[in-house]
């Protein structure tokens, strides 16, 4: 689909059940994610004080758990009625917070969520180290689910996200990098464990392969969604709802989809004064650089690519049944463009 198109679609508000917005999914989920969430503090315990202490400090900094949220959803909506899957929400959240620990030590971040990154507190090693434990418990609780077909999914998941930190690392400081760069870190980083998320709740609720490659579609394409709204946040929202410090992506080098457009678009000055950002993490220019992103269309241009993956994850929902579950999911796709932090 054409940028020009993408720009004509929108987000489906046709399920308007009480599940669409997010306090409705928080409420509708409630119960299954409180059994994630005891579980995750049950096997994250360890002898070693450290990973105790740090495990908890990124734990406890809560979030949304949208990840393991989205196996629970997915197994639901397609009829599950066991406990496999807060055990599987588990393994998806341990993965996810392995990749944060792991991420603001290559970013060298001190902030995230609003609180203090536990690189800044513990130092670089200890974070790495302990991410490399929550990585390990997490295929400890794979193995015992004893399903092949989840342990495969999940294996060539984590090895796709750590291609991802690669490719990312390799565009850090670039200001060549091109929006098909772009599009195959966020697929690997980020799009990748969504999918995995949805996939395996389907899997686990024996669904039929044409179903399971629905939900992987529906992840995959919500992710994509999440990921490039969260790139025109970092140079729109207010710092303090967003936990971070706007810009905090171009400081880092890290040459997201506004950007990439804007330095296609924009005047030579303009363009100029972005590649030097990107390449030496000098913001000075920023009010600048700011209003090159917008007076290029930047901002719109990403937030229509983000509403048209939106778009394509409601799509991907037609084969499963309507409930209450589905249109969890498909407010989900909602909130990932619409939200504000």
């Amino acid at each position: 689909m054409s940028p020009d198109a993408a720009t004509t679609r929108r987000v489906d508000t046709a399920a308007n059940a009480p599940a669409c917005d997010l306090p409705a999914i928080q409420s509708l989920v409630a119960a299954d994610m409180a059994a994630v969430d005891a579980l995750i503090r049950r096997r994250l315990a360890s002898d070693v004080v450290l990973v105790n202490q740090i495990g908890e400090h990124i734990v406890a900094a809560g979030g949304k758990r949208l990840r393991p949220m989205l196996a629970v959803l997915a197994a639901r909506a397609l009829g599950y009625a066991g406990t496999d899957h807060h055990q599987l929400a588990a393994i998806i959240e341990f993965i996810h917070t392995a990749t944060l620990l792991h991420d603001d030590v290559v970013d060298e971040s001190d902030l995230r969520r609003g609180r203090k990154t536990a690189n800044a507190l513990w130092g670089n090693a200890p974070s790495v180290l302990v991410g490399d434990f929550l990585y390990s418990r997490s295929f400890q609780l794979m193995v015992e689910l004893e399903r092949p077909q989840v342990m495969q999914v999940l294996a060539d998941t984590t090895n796709a996200i750590a291609e991802g930190e690669v490719l990312q690392l390799l565009h850090v400081r670039n200001p060549d990098t091109d929006e098909a760069a772009y599009t195959r870190v966020i697929e690997r980083k980020t799009a990748v464990l969504f999918a995995a998320a949805t996939r395996l709740g389907a899997l686990l609720a024996d669904a039929d392969a044409h179903t399971q490659q629905a939900l992987h579609d529906y992840g995959l394409e919500l992710g994509f969604a999440f990921q490039i709204a969260d790139d025109v946040l970092d140079y729109t929202a207010d710092a303090g709802a967003l936990g971070k410090n706007l810009g905090d992506d171009l400081a880092e080098g890290k040459a997201t989809l506004p950007l990439i457009h804007a330095l296609a678009h924009a005047d030579a000055d303009a363009a100029a004064a972005i590649r030097h950002a990107i390449a030496t993490g000098d913001l000075t220019a920023m009010p600048a650089i700011l209003a090159a992103i917008r007076g290029s269309g930047g901002l719109d241009y990403s937030a229509a690519k983000a509403r048209d993956h939106a778009c394509r994850a409601q799509d991907a929902l037609h084969v499963i049944p309507p409930s209450l579950w589905r249109d969890a999911l498909h407010g989900l796709a909602r909130y990932a463009i619409e939200r504000d932090h």
